[in-house]
């Protein structure tokens, strides 16, 4: 009987053993199958972290960021940032009339939270996950992906004459073409910026052919390597960006835009990053008239840390007259007295560039113009050749250079060229233009826009400054000024000798120093910027100079310092389209509104004012704030 209970036993104890074995089995076959029965095994197994198949996730990482765009802006989007805060140049494709104002008139919004919310027509496309971006060079391991603004058509050496977040908030000389090199000297074969177009596809010397017939002869640049092209379907957007959208674009790339390449003051800049998104509530400040910032509390401590902390190293290599040599008048003075102040006031330079948290490239676009174009060639092909051997020459004496990709470096050039010249070997700087255009290529977060200022005194810079009080400006609207571009033809077709309120001119005779066009700014309540040849003119910061109320005619204009300044509170936009409602939408402010303008222009005015000698929240400090503030802002987290 033993025996046979042990017999039966023995077998019973196989077949459970064996039905062990298939259950496991198909367990495990299920699992690795994901059938539909998966969810309801996952609660036999304590296996919630564990990543099913297919799955690229992994527990505390998140996938690689995917570039995005929208309103002409690429938009990088880093851990927790959704598509709708971002940034980059882009192309774009037009769309007649989209985002345009009933009156063509940018009225102040109550706050940015409101404008957050309300970025126009959109469309976004991804592109592939896995696509390299653009420019990438093995040879130091650094993706180099920013796309840039095409090559700039040109017919003229010279033409006339991000903001906080707001949640309380000449003639040229004749000559042969040339290539000069700043010096000799160990140059490095792998510098680590490469061209880039928004229309790779297009060779640089035809683009904008319709829009300009002088075409640029750039293909042939200082570099081989052209970017991969991205064949996504094009992206509907708006044909004019509007400073509304702009001021949400430059918040949105600071909650997403990092550089790419780390340095050793990042943590230093990160540090300054919490205190400026922390700053103390300023109330009544007696240097600082709130309305006309977004957030008065993040500039003033953005600005403090700034004084306390920034360090710049000023590389001395390179000859003049197109490095170090300031050029103090003309309307592209702005390059020349940032040049001079930034070499000569030694507050913020360091000479140990190990504790640099910015470089500088103390060029003059201006200089390299005067020096080297070729009159009437219509390229400037050896102007970019001349950059492309001074980048080579601190590569080559310098480690810096190639440890961010020029990340760490800015430049400040004024001359309508600079876009165009600086795209091919100093892209991947800090860059502030006078010709600061949403569709060139301005990249939100990174580059800076730098106010065009018409110094007509080097000894004296604020000579004539202000105007007659807003009761005694008897002249509604003024502009004189040549007829350079499509703008200013049109201004005049409409307004010229069409109406007593209307000063409308072409250019005015000179006369003792321009004392004529003085007068009118001085007198009228608005002073019109139409846009030359280029979005940029002087007549902004003019403007704001003469107390006059500037009404910026130039679509697609970014304003200068528009981290920190309220454009909207202190000027008025008007869409070119709108040049024959001119008067009428100037009509429909009311006095009251006009006078609250012309009072805001004198409490900005200080920020667009150049002294002898820097002062503080002057002009100098003002583009280098906005500097600072854009490398604080794309410090790797």
């Amino acid at each position: 009987m033993g025996q046979e209970f042990s017999s039966f036993f023995r077998f019973e104890s196989k077949r459970l053993l064996l039905f062990i074995g298939i259950t496991f089995a198909t367990i495990i076959a299920l699992q690795y199958l994901e059938l539909p029965y998966d969810k309801f095994l996952d609660s036999l197994f304590s296996a919630s972290n564990i990543p099913s198949t297919g799955s690229n996730k992994i527990p505390g990482k998140d996938p690689p960021p995917v570039p995005e765009t929208i309103n002409n802006v690429t938009i990088f989007n880093q851990e927790n940032v959704t598509v709708e805060n971002a940034v980059e140049a882009d192309n774009r494709t037009r769309v007649p009339g989209a985002n345009d104002s009933s009156l063509g008139l940018e009225y102040n919004r109550s706050s940015m939270s409101e404008g957050v919310e309300k970025t126009g027509n959109v469309s976004v496309g991804r592109q592939e996950e896995n696509l390299r971006p653009s420019g990438y060079n093995k040879s130091i391991g650094l993706d180099l992906w920013m796309n840039h603004s095409r090559e700039e058509n040109v017919s003229r050496p010279e033409h006339d004459s991000a903001r906080l977040d707001a949640n309380s908030t000449s003639s040229v000389p004749q000559k042969e073409a040339t290539y000069l090199t700043p010096s000799t000297t160990n140059v490095s074969p792998n510098i680590s910026t490469k061209v880039t177009s928004n229309d790779s596809s297009i060779p640089l010397s035809h683009k904008d052919e319709k829009s300009n017939p002088v075409k640029e002869e750039a293909k042939n640049s200082a570099t081989d390597n052209k970017p991969e092209e991205n064949h996504k379907s094009p992206k509907a957007v708006p044909e004019v960006t509007t400073v509304s959208e702009m001021n949400n674009l430059f918040l949105q790339s600071h909650a997403s835009y990092r550089s790419m390449w780390p340095s050793g003051v990042d943590q230093e800049l990160l540090w300054a990053r919490s205190e400026i998104e922390h700053a103390p509530i300023v109330k009544n400040d007696p240097d600082l008239y709130g309305p006309i910032y977004h957030n008065v509390s993040m500039f003033k401590r953005s600005y403090e840390l700034m004084e306390q902390m920034l360090k710049v190293y000023v590389y001395r290599e390179g000859d003049r007259p197109i490095l170090h040599t300031p050029f103090l008048t003309g309307i592209y003075a702005s390059e020349g007295w940032f040049m001079k102040q930034m070499e000569a006031y030694k507050r913020f330079i360091t000479n140990d560039p190990k504790t640099a948290h910015l470089f500088y490239l103390p060029f003059s676009s201006r200089q390299l113009v005067s020096t080297l174009y070729v009159k009437d060639s219509h390229s400037h092909k050896n102007l970019i050749q001349y950059l492309h051997n001074y980048v080579e020459l601190i590569a080559g004496k310098h480690p810096f250079w190639n440890r961010t990709g020029g990340a760490d470096h800015f430049l400040v050039s004024c001359h309508d060229w600079a876009p165009s010249e600086t795209k091919v070997d100093m892209s991947n700087c800090i860059r502030a233009l006078c010709n600061a255009d949403v569709k060139e290529g301005f990249f939100f977060g990174k580059d800076v826009s730098l106010p065009e200022t018409n110094v007509r005194t080097d000894k004296n810079p604020t000579r004539d400054l202000g105007g007659k009080s807003a009761s005694k400006r008897k002249t509604l609207a003024f502009f004189a000024g040549k007829m350079h571009g499509y703008v200013r033809p049109i201004l005049l077709q409409h307004w010229e000798n069409k109406d007593p309120d209307m000063k409308i001119f072409g250019k005015l005779p000179n006369y003792k120093g321009d004392r004529n066009y003085i007068e009118y700014m001085k007198s009228s309540k608005y002073c019109i910027c139409a846009k030359g040849y280029e979005v940029n003119s002087p007549r902004v910061v003019e403007a704001i100079f003469y107390e006059c109320v500037p009404v910026i005619i130039s679509d697609n204009f970014v304003p200068p310092f528009l981290e920190a300044l309220n454009w909207e509170t202190f000027s008025v936009t008007v869409l070119e389209k709108d040049i024959p409602n001119l008067k009428s939408i100037l009509l429909s402010i009311p006095e009251k509104r006009y006078l609250r303008l012309q009072m805001r222009v004198k409490k900005v005015q200080k920020h667009f004012l150049w002294h002898k000698n820097p002062v503080k929240y002057d002009l100098f400090h003002m583009i280098l704030h906005s500097v600072w503030y854009n490398r604080v802002f794309s410090a790797i987290t």
